[in-house]
């Protein structure tokens, strides 16, 4: 629990919130004192998150990132309920379909950046019509990217090019909504432990760990704690900001 409740009363919309990465932020924006929406296209994974969280008006709500009408239906549905805009909107939706390059079919390139790239900014854009409609104050944009992004990875050409994206997006946002006060970072986590990583062999995940200089794979935790200084006013003078969460990893 954190010791001090930076985010006493703001409302989290969490993209990708039903596992991994994304539930452990909508964990730490609640512990923070956040009213959290978790939005996932998996009802189940997004129910139980909301299982999980400490006491609140919170709620798991259905959309599909790569849908205009789906995020447009989901920021309509967080408006109705809430009376407001989310003054904080965390894009951790994505999905891996890994293939060499030379394999690497059109279908499944379309897919990773019709998730990954062009649902980050569908839910951008959307909350950020919001905010402005509202006369907010500000708020703060935090898309996930990728270290791979930055660096490729072997089999990952359609998801490297969808968080290179990614990061190049929210630097592009960062300077359009400065205006309005509205915040738009990127984090780069590296090898963290989740859904995606159950699946590789454990020699393979030693072989990770032993690349990366603090000596481990890193936590959903560890990029939950960077997601919640972003989104408070502790880091209200940084925007169009990229920050790595790798534990060495690449230095």
């Amino acid at each position: 629990m954190a010791a001090h409740l930076r985010l006493r009363g703001a409302l989290s919309l969490v993209t990708g919130g039903g596992s991994g990465i994304g539930r452990a932020i909508c964990v730490r924006l609640a512990q923070e004192g956040a009213v959290v929406a978790i939005a996932d296209c998996d009802e189940v994974g997004a129910a139980k998150t909301l299982q999980g969280l400490p006491p609140g008006d919170h709620e798991a709500l259905p959309v599909d990132v790569g849908c205009a009408k789906s995020v447009g239906d989901l920021v309509a549905r967080i408006q109705a309920r809430y009376s407001r805009p989310a003054t904080v909107c965390v894009n951790c939706a994505g999905i891996t379909m890994d293939e060499f390059l030379l394999k690497q079919s059109e279908e499944a390139f379309d897919a990773v950046l019709r998730v990954n790239l062009k649902g980050t900014f569908l839910v951008t854009q959307a909350v950020a019509r919001a905010l402005v409609a509202s006369n907010a104050p500000g708020g703060s944009i935090i898309n996930m990217g990728s270290v791979v992004g930055k660096v490729g990875n072997l089999g990952q050409v359609n998801y490297a090019a969808s968080k290179a994206g990614v990061e190049a997006l929210s630097k592009t946002a960062a300077k359009e909504l400065a205006r309005y006060n509205i915040r738009c970072n990127t984090i780069l986590p590296g090898f963290i432990r989740s859904p995606m990583t159950d699946k590789v062999p454990q020699k393979v995940l030693d072989k990770f760990a032993a690349m990366v200089p603090l000596g481990r794979l890193g936590e959903p935790e560890d990029v939950a704690d960077v997601c919640a200084f972003l989104a408070s006013e502790d880091s209200r003078y940084i925007t169009g900001a990229s920050v790595e969460v790798t534990g060495g990893l690449f230095i």
